[in-house]
């Protein structure tokens, strides 16, 4: 069973800087790529970033610049280091592990297979 858990979310100002860490049960090196996704108040769920296992990183044009995702191998851990944060970057976080990934968009994109619960990130501003 995958477990996934996501921690590291709060509040804000604009402008300040969160990290995000996702911690897995299972061995991450062995997943295609994880990712995290963010899903603001009465929006869908959209996917902000993603990597693979091959090194791939890919950045929804809203978070680039700003934000960087890593993953330690050694820590099973997924990270997501967020600066100049903005009030539109409010919503709640969720890390995704995922065996397939996809091109379009120029880019190439992370399929989830697992979620995590979610933290929340509150930007004021």
């Amino acid at each position: 069973q995958v477990q996934l858990v996501e921690s590291g979310g709060g509040s804000v100002q604009a402008g300040g800087s969160l990290r995000l860490s996702c911690a897995a049960s299972g061995d991450i090196a062995s997943w295609h790529c994880m990712g995290w996704f963010r899903q603001a108040p009465g929006a869908e769920r959209e996917e902000i970033t993603s990597i693979g296992s091959d090194g791939w990183t890919s950045y929804a044009d809203s978070v680039k610049g700003r934000f960087t995702i890593s993953q330690d191998n050694a820590e099973n851990t997924l990270y997501l280091q967020m600066n100049s944060l903005k009030p539109e970057d409010t919503g709640m976080y969720y890390c995704a592990a995922g065996l397939r990934k996809a091109w379009y968009g120029g880019t190439w994109h992370c399929t989830p297979g697992y979620w995590g619960q979610g933290t929340q990130v509150t930007v004021s501003s």
